[in-house]
This record gives C-alpha cells, sequence and structure tokens, in this order.
C-alpha cells in the first residue's frame, strides 16, 4: 500500500502538472469508486480548475477552483499514471481525468476511492488523523508522549493512522531497522534514549524515501526518473532470508495481527 514518501512523490510531481490548469473531461469506469452518480460528478469537475495538491498522511487533496476537493486513497493496489491517449498502460482505470492533451489515470482502486468532496467534509473525514511524521511542531518530545499513551508493540502504534499519519508496513519496518528496534518489541519496556533514537529514525528514513521518490514500482509518467527510486535502498523490507546490509545476519520474515514484518535479529532488540 503507498505510504506517505510514495503520495508525497504523487503531490509534488502532480503539483507542477495540474495546479491552474482546467480538467477538460472525466471518465468513470468504476461507479463504485466515486462517492455519487457517474453525471453528477462528470458535471462538477468538468471545467473546474485545479488549484493546490495537498498530501494528508496516505490521503492526496486535489483542491478545486469551485472550493470542492477531491480525495484520493489509494488502499492496497492502487497507483496513478499520467501520459496521453497514445501512450496509456494497458491496464483498465477506474477513473481518467483530462487536462488538455494529457490524462491523470486512477489505476487499481477497486479498494480505493476516489471522491469530491465539499471543503467541511474533506476536513471531517481527514480529523481523526494524527500528526505528519515530518511536521515540524511535531518534536522528539510530543513523539514521545503519543508513544507513552500505547501499551502493544511498536508496528501496532507506528501504522495506526490516528497516532502518526502516513507511516505503513513497509516504514514501520525500515525506520525500526534504522533505529535498531526490533518492531514487536512492546512499547513499555523502551528506555527514554531509544524512543529519542525511533524519533529521529523516523524523520530520517522518510525523508530519504521521499527525496528519492518512494517505493511505488509504475513511474507516474514516461521518463519519469523519480518515481520507485527508493526500492533499492530498503534495508529489511521484503528481504526476508536476505544478509542484514548492517550485520549480515539473516532477516526475519515474520506475521503480526495479519501483517508482515522484517526485523534482524542480530542487530535490533
Amino acid at each position: 500500500m503507498p505510504e506517505l514518501p510514495e503520495m508525497e512523490t504523487y503531490r509534488r510531481l502532480l503539483q507542477q502538472r495540474l495546479a491552474g490548469q482546467a480538467n477538460t473531461g472525466v471518465s468513470i469506469q468504476r461507479e463504485k469508486t466515486i462517492n455519487m452518480p457517474a453525471a453528477a460528478f462528470e458535471d462538477q469537475l468538468i471545467g473546474n480548475t485545479f488549484t493546490a495538491i495537498e498530501r494528508r498522511g496516505k490521503h492526496v487533496l486535489f483542491r478545486l477552483q469551485s472550493g470542492s476537493v477531491l480525495l484520493l486513497h489509494l488502499m492496497l493496489g492502487g497507483f496513478l499514471y499520467w501520459g496521453t491517449e497514445e501512450d496509456k498502460l494497458e491496464r483498465t482505470a477506474q477513473v481518467t481525468i483530462s487536462v488538455g492533451s494529457h490524462l491523470l489515470y486512477f489505476h487499481g482502486l477497486r479498494l480505493g476511492y476516489l471522491h469530491l468532496l465539499s471543503r467541511e467534509e474533506a476536513e471531517h473525514r481527514l480529523a481523526a488523523l494524527g500528526p505528519e511524521p515530518l511536521d515540524p511542531l511535531l518534536t522528539a518530545e510530543s513523539f514521545a508522549r503519543l508513544m507513552q499513551k500505547k501499551r502493544g508493540v511498536l508496528k501496532a502504534a507506528l501504522v495506526d493512522q490516528h497516532v502518526l499519519a502516513g507511516i505503513g508496513n513497509c516504514y514501520a519496518d525500515e525506520l525500526c531497522h534504522h533505529a535498531g528496534l526490533l518492531p514487536l518489541r512492546r512499547i513499555p519496556s523502551l528506555r527514554p534514549e531509544e524512543g529519542t533514537k525511533l524519533f529521529h529514525s523516523m524523520q530520517a528514513v522518510l525523508r530519504d524515501a521521499v527525496e528519492r521518490g518512494g517505493y511505488m514500482e509504475t513511474p507516474l509518467f514516461r521518463g519519469d526518473r523519480l518515481t520507485g527510486g527508493y526500492n533499492d535502498h530498503c534495508r529489511v523490507y521484503d528481504r526476508g532470508g536476505e544478509p542484514c546490509p548492517r550485520c549480515g545476519h539473516a532477516i526475519t520474515r515474520d506475521e503480526w495481527s495479519s501483517r508482515k514484518v522484517f526485523y534482524c535479529t542480530g542487530c535490533q532488540q
């Protein structure tokens, strides 16, 4: 599932391409992906100008001149593609938005959604999310207070969107490895210095992943050299059985609460 770095990469690239551009057409292939009849969705979008592309947690918000907001959550398997009719992917898109000669294809939204909401509805939908991990207002001290409210394992807290917005399976494991902490370690057992180290590891891993374009496999557009650049830099996630890049010990693939978990018992405690 795309996480904060992947959605931030989309936000940055789409801001460059969509801001100030008018929507010239909409095609709905799967009405369950949207939140109203297709005709009403199209009527409100066509001719409407994109004013800004923002992100909140794992969501991307397409702000429109009318004041409405397109709220996107890709869930599992969703991805975007920006191109022309000639270079489109050989994949069915659930929704396609036209902007002049280019089209934004929303693929894999069987579980995800693209909802057209008022500004107030969007704010209400996102109100329960926790703080952004890279928000300058989130300090090591406030992060520690968030963690102290939880009694379970680290991974449970890190992927809980009500605690922190944007971290999922991959980056929870990656930042725990960076900090030298086991993702299944119980939070009450953490020493204060370990909590501080975890906070700084979270910042370092997420910033690095954002700068490298996250781990999405499909480029956003033809010639895109940013999206997916973090794929080869994951140190433990999806690398079960491989040697740990820090100590050489075999990486463990485990399962917790129906989630995959990857860690190294050689250098994580």
